[in-house]
């Protein structure tokens, strides 16, 4: 008898794996703009900058700022493993808003 397992893949998840294989099929010489990907995979650029958040910071992007910036892949395509893709994913989380607090930790 053969069993399966099933793999749940969020939304969160999806959108990045989609915007890497983007990113693996133009290249990885030429730095590709967030406003592009977002574009195409009609995909809110700032939920998109979330997503990104978590694969710069696992080491699967590499940023470049200024005119012509954008991001690549920090490594070969082939050495990218979907699974680190969606660690990568999950991993981000969005930012929250800072409460002020006193010495005591209570709200001020």
């Amino acid at each position: 008898m053969k069993s399966t397992k099933e793999l749940k893949l969020t939304t969160r998840g999806r959108y990045t794996v989609m915007a890497m294989v983007e990113l693996a099929q133009r290249g990885e010489k030429q730095p590709v703009p967030l406003a592009e990907i977002a574009k195409s995979g009609d995909i809110s650029l700032s939920y998109l900058e979330q997503l990104f958040a978590g694969l710069r910071k696992n080491g699967l992007v590499k940023s470049y700022r200024g005119p012509g910036g954008g991001y690549v892949l920090a490594k070969p395509a082939t050495d990218i493993l979907i699974a680190d893709i969606l660690d990568s994913a999950e991993d981000c989380v969005p930012a929250k808003r800072a409460v002020n607090t006193n010495n005591f930790g209570n709200k001020q």
